[in-house]
């Protein structure tokens, strides 16, 4: 196949690393405060801990992964609708960005040191 072939979609899911033994804390993170719903991983994955979680077309995998390091740059980012109301409620601290006009976003990190970008849905990059 060449690249006049092929035709990016999207993305199916972004992996972040945790803690060996902490997938309680992050089903808390990111079922709890964030809202997304914990999904059963394949059976053989499951021995190796991390958890996944998604809504809609949002998809996030943690995995354990020793040592660990938290990821404080590289990050996914997500959409949602609501992002002020969200953050004045969840408790979370953001950092909020102006730095690309008309678009609305923050940072908040996990309980683990990740960085998470949160952009209200309709935010157009220039």
């Amino acid at each position: 196949m060449t690249s006049e072939n092929v035709r990016w979609i999207g993305i199916d899911h972004v992996q972040v690393a945790i803690p060996a033994g902490s997938a309680d804390a992050a089903r808390a993170f990111y079922v709890d405060v964030l809202g997304l719903a914990e999904v059963p991983k394949p059976a053989v994955m499951a021995t190796r801990g991390g958890a996944w979680f998604e809504s809609g077309a949002v998809r996030i995998h943690v995995g354990v992964e020793d040592p660990f390091v938290p990821a404080r740059k590289a990050h996914p980012a997500f959409t949602m609708r609501g992002l002020t109301d969200f953050i004045s409620t969840s408790g979370l601290h953001a950092t909020w960005n102006d730095e690309i006009v008309g678009v609305v976003r923050c940072h908040v990190f996990d309980p683990f040191g990740n960085r998470i970008e949160l952009i209200e849905d309709g935010g157009a990059y220039a």
